[in-house]
Parts: structure tokens; C-alpha cells; sequence
């Protein structure tokens, strides 16, 4: 068996040093995940219900609401993450209020119909969508 020649302690130490700054940068880049969006006035759990009652599953698929797994409209899944409401609006409570309320006033011919939500259905909704991350 061949001896392993050994190294001067001073060129080890610079790839020790390197390789406990990446574990300490690796670990800092955890799952971290962005804070929930609040939606003044809005109340999750009731968001979920209507989300339901709404059947928006109908068209997309929403962790944690009921039947909704449908594949016709986006995934609601990281919606807290999204940049954007339809691809054109910030992904800020009011405008997303905006959009739920009347998709195509917001953004003329959209596949997305206006389903006759009140902002204040539309505030709870929005508060639940934004806890997917």
C-alpha cells in the first residue's frame, strides 16, 4: 500500500476555510419563504370557504381548498410568491381585490369571468391566497 504524502497545514487551511463558508452560505439558503401577504380586512379561513363556494377549483387547482384541482386555469399553488396578478398586475391586496372582483374589467379578454364577488369576499379571498407559498 502507498503512503499518502501529507500537506503543509498552510495549504489546507485556505480549502477548510473555503468549505465552512459555503456550508455557512448553503445554510443560509434554506426554505426560506417571503412573509404572508396581510390583506387589510381580510380573514384566511373564510377566504378558503369561499374559494369553495365560489368553485374557483373549477378551473384551478388550490392547496388546501376542496375539489380544486383542475389544470383550466394556473396553478394557485405559490401564488403568495407570484410577482404578478394576470400577468400584469402587481401582486398587492388591491389590485388582486381588483382582479377577483371583475377579471374583465381589469384585463378585457381574459378567460377568467367575473363571478359576482364582493370586495369584501374578494378581501378574504385574496388574504387566503396569499398564505401559498
Amino acid at each position: 500500500m502507498r503512503e499518502t504524502p501529507s500537506r503543509p497545514i498552510t495549504t489546507v487551511l485556505p480549502a477548510v476555510a473555503l468549505a465552512v463558508a459555503l456550508a455557512g452560505l448553503l445554510a443560509g439558503c434554506g426554505d426560506d419563504k417571503p412573509p404572508v401577504q396581510r390583506v387589510p380586512g381580510g380573514d384566511v379561513a373564510r377566504g378558503k370557504q369561499l374559494l369553495m363556494q365560489f368553485q374557483c377549483g373549477a378551473c384551478h387547482s388550490i392547496p388546501g381548498v376542496e375539489a380544486a384541482r383542475s389544470t383550466a386555469g394556473p396553478p394557485l399553488d405559490t401564488f403568495g410568491r407570484q410577482s404578478y396578478v394576470a400577468g400584469r398586475l402587481p401582486n398587492q391586496p388591491e389590485p388582486l381585490v381588483r382582479w377577483i372582483v371583475d377579471p374583465p374589467g381589469v384585463k378585457p379578454g381574459t378567460l377568467m369571468p367575473n363571478l359576482g364577488v364582493s370586495p369584501e369576499d374578494a378581501r378574504h379571498m385574496a388574504a387566503y391566497l396569499y398564505t401559498l407559498q
